[in-house]
């Protein structure tokens, strides 16, 4: 059977460094970084002092508050990224097939806040199990996908996929197929994440994978820097309106691209460790590529997972230098995640919409926070440094990579 085409129709985002897609934008193409000391508890004595919070963020101006009691952060997150992205796809839920149009999203931990705050109550008191009755319905991670859901009225295929920090490339991948094999021909794709919290803060440490670079938080995030000691960590969401081409067509929709391909692999190696060689990546990126039935010339910009840390950035560019060759050499390549930080299972989402948005504006947003390369790092690659660059880009791909060895690559492209 031949596939139907998939393009997106819609975007939202909430990140650290603009609330909306078009501050996001703003702050990803002047290099913005969005890391500061921690406001959301007191973290004097952990670790890590700082992270990449959503600022500014009210959720009464989008959520009546008797309702947004209800839900985690990282449900409020789904929740607003999606209204963004469904008022910019211009969608009429009237004249829709609302059976035919579904939900599918992603999250590497889900509630993290709400069992915190919920343990520590229990933990405090006198042994009475006395629970939030919305306790469960808040931490659950598909609570996000089904909140969507219930707001619009979509009965296609709704679920969450959890795969680290892989979980939103799974999820968008997951949505293209369905498109494609004509199940569905709408879906509100993405992911939200809310982990800076005390567990989150903790347990990163813990595992000794995120910076501390607590006198500069704002150069924390260093991917490609030999300086480099560790992710920031991140909070936020964002939402992708995915649309079967003829549907969007019919409609007369604005259409930002089309999706092309998706690719996943495991590194069947490490619980938390990449592939050293990053074989996990490149299959990952060769299987996209296969799937889209493209040549790696014709890719102009990759947006890599580049997360800044010592072992996660060198396979990766060892993955794109052996399924590349010289072409590497002629592509640009950046890590968002210098400004943004590591949303976790919603890094996938963000940076999606910034591989879109770089096709939109033929810009390549930069690595900021790069101030001496790393030495294995061949100086040839573009790693597009502290400043934004203009670029003819036509081929966006886009790497998650997540603990488990769970890999999963995307395709976008101008249409």
């Amino acid at each position: 059977m031949a596939f139907k085409r998939v393009v997106v129709t819609g975007l939202g985002a909430i990140t650290p460094i603009g609330n909306t897609v078009e501050e996001f934008w703003h702050g990803l193409s002047n290099g913005v970084s969005g890391a500061a000391i921690i406001t959301k508890f007191d973290a004097s004595k952990f670790r890590t002092k700082f992270a990449c919070e959503v600022k500014n963020f009210d959720v009464t101006q989008f959520i009546p508050r008797q309702d947004a009691r209800k839900m985690d952060l990282f449900t409020q997150y789904a929740i607003v990224a999606a209204d963004e992205a469904m008022k910019d796809s211009g969608l009429d839920l009237e004249k829709i097939n609302k059976n035919k149009a579904g939900v599918i999203w992603g999250s590497g931990i889900g509630g993290l806040k709400t069992f915190e705050e919920e343990v520590i109550n229990f933990a405090g008191g006198d042994g009475t199990p006395k629970f939030n009755p919305f306790f469960i319905p808040k931490m659950i991670a598909d609570s996000a996908s089904g909140q969507i859901s219930i707001k619009y009225g979509l009965r296609g295929p709704n679920y969450i996929t959890v795969s680290a920090c892989a979980s939103t490339n799974n999820a968008i991948i997951d949505a293209f197929n369905y498109i494609r094999l004509g199940r569905i021909n709408i879906c509100i794709s993405g992911g939200s994440e809310a982990a800076i919290t005390q567990a989150g803060i903790g347990g990163f440490n813990g595992l000794r994978a995120m910076s501390e670079r607590n006198d500069d938080p704002a150069t924390g995030s260093r991917p490609y820097d030999k300086d480099r000691d560790g992710f920031v960590l991140g909070d936020g969401g964002a939402a992708l309106i995915l649309e079967e081409y003829e549907h969007a067509v019919a409609r007369g929709a604005k259409i930002y691209c089309e999706i092309v391909g998706g690719g996943m692999s495991s590194d069947a190696y490490h619980i938390t460790a990449p592939h050293p060689e990053g074989f996990g990546a490149f299959l990952s990126m060769q299987d996209a590529l296969e799937d889209a039935n493209m040549k790696p010339e014709e890719v102009d910009y990759i947006n890599t997972h580049g997360t800044s840390t010592p072992l996660g950035d060198p396979q990766e560019i060892k993955a794109i230098e052996q399924l590349f060759g010289d072409h590497t050499y002629s592509m640009s390549i950046s890590s968002t995640k210098s400004m943004t930080g590591h949303l976790l299972g919603a890094a996938g989402a963000v940076e999606s919409i910034a591989a879109i948005l770089a096709i939109q504006h033929q810009v390549v947003p930069p690595t900021i926070n790069l101030f001496n390369i790393d030495e294995s790092i061949d100086p040839r690659i573009d790693l597009t440094p502290n400043v934004a660059k203009s670029k003819k880009i036509d081929v966006v791909l886009s790497n998650c990579f997540g603990f488990g060895g769970h890999n999963a690559t995307l395709i976008f492209k101008k249409i």
